[in-house]
């Protein structure tokens, strides 16, 4: 197998990570609507700064066939398999954390009303399981589609909507659950076990 046929591949297996991943969200099981307590605008410009950094990946890609680095096929064909599981992790990650938040996911930084501290399932693990799903998805994106300089800029500003993000939500939820959430993020990372 030749690097364009991998190439090819990665990137079908990307795409169809992606129409998975929208699915999620797409075809969930909707609740009836809480009305809203609080909203932290800052979530929004969170969500503008990911937006742009997904975008940065998607529109600054490779010529057909071009895989992202020049290296010999044994490193092209591992970078694919990282693609393809990030891929795939991203999804059952994500998938995994929807269903545990259930009514209380929503798009933008907000409590509704009765909102209650999810720290079961992947939450566990990693306070914001949904935004790692995220990035993974962006990263197997630009390991099977963007330029190299595409991936790193629109990964640093991913990752800066990310904490604006994730700062929002976190205001919001210390002010509603006060100790409880402390003890939450006290010993569960933000994004990344062992880096944040």
């Amino acid at each position: 197998m030749d690097a364009i046929r991998i190439q090819d591949w990665t990137i079908i297996a990307v795409l169809a990570a992606w129409f998975s991943f929208a699915a999620i969200f797409l075809l969930r099981r909707r609740p009836p609507a809480s009305p809203e307590k609080v909203r932290d605008p800052m979530g929004t410009v969170g969500i503008l700064l990911q937006g742009l950094g997904m975008w940065v990946v998607w529109i600054f890609r490779r010529g057909p066939g071009s895989p992202v680095l020049r290296a010999p096929l044994p490193m092209l064909v591992l970078l694919s398999g990282v693609a393809v599981v990030l891929a795939a992790g991203s999804v059952a990650l994500t998938f995994w954390s929807v269903r545990t938040l259930g009514r209380h996911w929503a798009f933008a930084a907000r409590l509704v009303e009765g909102h209650q501290l999810v720290t079961g399932g992947p939450y566990r693990y990693v306070r914001n399981p949904i935004y790692a799903g995220l990035l993974g998805m962006l990263l197997a994106t630009g390991i099977a589609w963007s330029r190299p300089l595409a991936l790193v800029l629109g990964a640093l500003v991913f990752c800066a909507g990310t904490v604006v993000r994730i700062r929002a939500e976190e205001r919001l939820l210390r002010t509603a659950f006060g100790e409880t959430w402390e003890a939450w993020a006290g010993r569960t990372p933000a994004l990344v076990p062992g880096i944040w």
